[in-house]
C-alpha cells in the first residue's frame, strides 16, 4: 500500500464559523447573467492609452483583485498540446490517441497503473517545475507593493512558486499537489509530492543536471509500480484534489482561502479596486469573469480590466471604467513594468 501525507481535515465548528467565499462570489456572477442581455463591447480607446489606464489604476487602488485563468500559465508556456505535449505524453498519443493534456484527464485508462503513469507526469510537468516563460514573476513584481488577492481556477501551483503570498492566494478548483478519497467525504487532503516523484522514478524518467526529470535514451514505461497505486492510511484509494463534480473535497486550507477571499472583498467594499482579469475564457465565467462584472458596475470607485487573447471584451453597462487589451499576457506585464 502507498500512503500519501494527510493535510488536515475539518470540524463541523470550523464550516459553521467561516465564510464561504466561493459561493458568495458565484451568488454574484448569478447576478450579473442580466448583463447578458446587453451588448457587450471590447471598450475603448488605443492600446497604448488602455496600457496607460491601466498602469494608473494599479498605481491609484486601494485593492486590487486578480482573477487569473489557464491563459497565464498558457502565457508562461505550460501549453497542453503541440510540442510540450508529444514530448512528454508521446507514448500516450501513439498507443490511445489522445491529442493534449486537457482531454487526457478525462480518458479511462484500462489499468491504475497506466492511468497513474498518465497524472504523475500530468502533474510533475505542470506542477512541479518552473514554467519557461516568468510571466508569474512579472506579475508578482508589480504587485508586491500592493494591497492585492488572487483568485484562480488554475490548479498548477504556479502562484505559489512564484512566492506569492498563499494567505492572499484562492485556489477555487483544487490542487495538482493533492490527493483525495474517491467520494471525498473524509473531508482530508494529501500531499502527493513525495509519491508523484516516485512514480516518475517508476517508467524510467532520470534527472538531467538541474533536476529535472527527462526522457532517457532508453525511454520510458507507460506504467507504474501497482504499490504506487496511492492510497490513504486505511487502505481507501486516492483521487487527484480537482473540481469536476460533488465528491471534489473542500478541506480546511479550500475553506480557509474561501474565507479570505470573502473577507477581502468585505474590507475593500466601496473603496477603488481594481478588478484585474487575467487569460479568462468562457469554460467558468461564474466565477471570476461575471462577479467581476457585477462588482465593478455595483462599486462606481471599481475598474475593471480584461487581459486575454482573443477574448477581451466587457459589458457596456461598465465600459467606460473598463480596460480591455487583447494579446499575450506576459508582452503586457513586460510593457506594465517598463512604465
Amino acid at each position: 500500500m502507498s500512503s500519501s501525507k494527510r493535510i488536515g481535515e475539518p470540524t463541523k465548528d470550523f464550516f459553521l464559523k467561516v465564510p464561504d467565499g466561493y459561493r458568495e462570489t458565484i451568488s454574484e456572477g448569478m447576478k450579473a447573467m442580466n448583463f447578458l442581455d446587453q451588448k457587450l463591447v471590447r471598450g475603448k480607446g488605443t492600446r497604448e492609452e488602455n496600457l496607460k489606464r491601466l498602469k494608473e489604476a494599479i498605481d491609484n487602488s486601494d485593492a486590487i483583485v486578480v482573477g487569473a485563468g489557464a491563459g497565464i500559465s498558457t502565457s508562461a508556456g505550460l501549453t497542453y498540446n503541440g510540442e510540450r505535449f508529444m514530448r512528454y505524453f508521446g507514448d500516450f498519443f501513439e498507443t490511445y490517441g489522445i491529442t493534449d493534456m486537457y482531454s487526457g484527464g478525462f480518458y479511462h485508462f484500462p489499468e491504475p497503473e497506466i492511468k497513474w503513469a498518465w497524472w504523475s507526469r500530468h502533474i510533475y510537468y505542470n506542477r512541479c517545475v518552473d514554467p519557461p516563460r516568468p510571466v508569474y514573476d512579472m506579475l508578482l513584481r508589480i504587485l508586491k507593493d500592493k494591497e492585492y488577492f488572487v483568485v484562480t481556477t488554475n490548479v498548477d501551483h504556479q502562484f505559489q512558486r512564484a512566492g506569492f503570498d498563499k494567505k492572499r492566494l484562492f485556489c477555487t478548483q483544487g490542487d495538482y499537489g493533492l490527493f483525495q478519497t474517491e467520494d471525498g467525504k473524509n473531508g482530508r487532503t494529501y500531499d502527493n509530492e513525495e509519491i508523484v516523484m516516485k512514480m516518475m522514478e517508476s517508467q524510467g524518467f532520470v534527472r538531467d543536471g538541474s533536476g529535472v526529470f527527462q526522457i532517457p535514451g532508453s525511454g520510458i514505461s507507460m506504467r507504474v509500480g501497482s504499490e504506487l497505486i496511492p492510497k490513504d492510511d486505511d487502505g481507501n484509494l486516492l483521487t487527484m484534489n480537482l473540481r469536476s463534480d460533488d465528491t471534489f473535497c473542500e478541506d480546511i486550507g479550500w475553506r480557509k482561502a474561501s474565507a479570505a477571499y470573502s473577507d477581502f472583498l468585505r474590507r475593500h467594499d466601496g473603496q477603488k479596486v481594481l478588478y484585474l482579469e487575467m487569460g479568462v475564457g468562457l469554460n467558468t465565467p461564474i466565477i471570476i469573469k461575471y462577479p467581476f462584472w457585477y462588482r465593478t458596475w455595483k462599486n462606481p470607485n471599481a475598474t475593471y480590466a480584461c487581459l486575454n487573447y482573443g477574448e477581451t471584451f466587457c459589458p457596456k453597462d461598465i465600459s467606460d471604467r473598463s480596460v480591455c487589451l487583447d494579446g499575450d499576457l506576459g508582452e503586457i506585464l513586460d510593457v506594465l513594468q517598463s512604465y
